[in-house]
């Protein structure tokens, strides 16, 4: 495969040098493996509509009530800016390293290496969640279907919480180690099932409701309008959890290099990926709106003892002996994620290593399968690590952590919006489109998720927010959050010491539309 101003890579596994004049190269992955289809359910699986949205629904709830499906289009919106942002980069620069590579270009090394570390810490964090997860859900569905109660206490036992999670870690790691065709083949199946039982879960629900359920509600277009939202600060406070149910869209551009035509793909398919799961949202949340109410008794949404996990309180009243099927596409949704979410990690530090930013042992591509194993183990050691030593330390510690992720987020999807902009500030006003795709929408969905970045970092201060857990007066994901960004500036300088090449853009120069218009290769056969 060739990208623009590659060179040609060989099959033997070793890692391929960077181009010699600092432009992009090619890192030896499966070319023209993925098409639009599979690209769209891989980037499905990654958001995981329904572990997702079992776990946002209840909170996103207690802080603004009816307004849910409103908070779900504010929170669309600037994904979606983001998103045309992104589409605009990969057309001109694909390359694997995506968040990474379009910030060193734009931006420098310095903020190009920061950005691709907030990708890869916040993927990788989320993969121990959804291993987590993933223990939670088995032991709920097997003691469902056993009738068993006693099973679901399982999960709370450390050494079999533990093991079972490295099990589902290991499984995933299998998958994505080996090629694409695979992951897609696998992602078919447990996507198209989670969909599935997820429409008839919200179909079901809006007949019983509309059939005269206790306590549901009719459906009012009240619902959609953000401003009946009581406060600025439930707004602020809806809208991060409605930014972090979107999450996870950005794989459909990691996987560029392996993509058929990849300046165009990849864009459609993260277009197409977050219009699919707004709707898929949306009518989760008005369906279950209307069923169950915002009350705080019973299966009312508002009850407290039902909000950490929704669809599992609600699966009985809804779909009466089909229950379980609920928590198996939970299940299914954390499973599938959990493998998935492997693919931008792995890629980015693939990138990172392909361009001297990181040890050249992580740009190594498996001969075989040509994916990076090396990355791809890396992030799973790391994940399984970090949730085997926190979930006997401190669940409030675990949690806090991937509650911090959200300021993550914000940082590096707001870094690649903050690059659009400035590497295409040559042709700003080129036609009404270019002012659109590459200024306004960038800009307005970078200047968002920077305003958020700062909001949350001064809300999390609070030592109340999150578990409640606190160090000196401070909240615990403020400290955790900033204590993982200040771990990647710490390892960022040690790399500018052990390599200096990268952050003198001699591996991978600054440069902006105008000086990068080189003909895209038409050779897309493997090397």
């Amino acid at each position: 495969m060739s990208v623009r101003g590659a060179a040609p890579v060989g099959r033997s596994g070793e890692p391929a040098p960077p181009a010699a004049d600092g432009g992009l190269s090619s890192k030896g992955l499966s070319a023209g493996t993925v098409g639009l289809v599979g690209a769209v359910v891989i980037g499905l699986s990654c958001i995981a509509p329904a572990y997702t949205m079992t776990a946002a629904l209840g909170p996103t709830v207690s802080e603004v009530g009816y307004q849910v499906p409103a908070l779900v289009l504010v929170g669309f919106v600037p994904m979606l800016l983001v998103a045309l942002g992104y589409r605009e980069l990969n057309r001109a620069m694909p390359d694997s390293g995506t968040t990474f590579t379009w910030a060193t270009r734009a931006l420098g090394p310095w903020v190009g290496w920061m950005a691709g570390w907030g990708l890869v810490a916040a993927t990788v964090l989320v993969l121990s969640n959804l291993a987590g997860i993933a223990v939670d859900f088995l032991f709920l569905l097997l003691a469902q279907v056993s009738g068993n109660a006693g099973l679901a206490d399982l999960a709370s036992n450390t050494a079999v919480n533990v093991l079972v999670c490295l099990a589902f870690m290991a499984g995933a790691t299998a998958v994505a180690y080996r090629d694409m065709q695979t992951t897609q083949r696998l992602q078919y199946a447990l996507v198209g099932f989670q969909l599935l039982v997820l429409v008839l879960f919200a179909g079901v629900a809006l007949y019983r409701a509309a059939t005269g359920e206790p306590g549901s509600e009719p459906v009012s277009l009240e619902w959609f309008d953000p401003t009946a939202v009581p406060s600025t600060a439930a707004l602020a406070a809806g809208l991060s959890l409605s930014i972090f149910i979107f999450w996870g869209w950005d794989v459909t551009l990691t996987m560029n290099e392996e993509t058929k035509d990849p300046d165009r793909t990849p864009g459609r398919a993260a277009t197409v990926t977050v219009v699919v799961i707004l709707t898929v949202y949306l009518l989760l949340a008005v369906s279950l709106l209307s069923f169950a109410g915002t009350g705080e008794t019973g299966h009312g949404l508002g009850n407290p003892d039902i909000q950490d996990n929704a669809f599992f309180a609600l699966a009985g009243p809804v779909l009466g002996p089909l229950a379980a099927l609920v928590s198996l596409a939970v299940l299914t949704s954390s499973a599938s994620s959990l493998q998935s979410t492997f693919v931008s990690p792995a890629r980015t530090l693939l990138a990172m290593g392909h361009y001297g930013a990181l040890p050249t042992w992580f740009a190594r591509v498996h001969p075989r399968f040509f994916t990076p194993g090396n990355a791809t183990v890396a992030a799973a050691v790391v994940a399984s690590a970090f949730y085997a030593v926190m979930r006997v330390v401190s669940e409030n510690v675990l949690w806090d952590t991937i509650t911090a992720l959200g300021m993550m987020i914000c940082f590096y999807y707001g870094a690649t919006a903050f690059a659009c902009v400035w590497y295409f500030r040559r042709q700003w006003f080129d036609s009404v489109r270019s002012a659109l795709l590459t200024l306004v929408s960038p800009l307005v969905g970078g200047v968002v998720l920077a305003v958020l970045f700062v909001t949350t970092l001064v809300d999390s201060t609070d030592p109340e927010y999150g578990s409640g857990s606190s160090v000196g007066g401070v909240g615990l994901v403020f400290l955790l959050g900033v204590g993982v960004i200040g771990l990647g500036a710490v390892l960022m300088v040690a790399q500018r010491l052990a390599r200096p090449a990268f952050f003198r853009s001699e591996t991978l120069r600054r440069s902006d539309s105008t000086t990068d218009l080189v003909p895209a290769s038409t050779d897309r056969e493997h090397a």
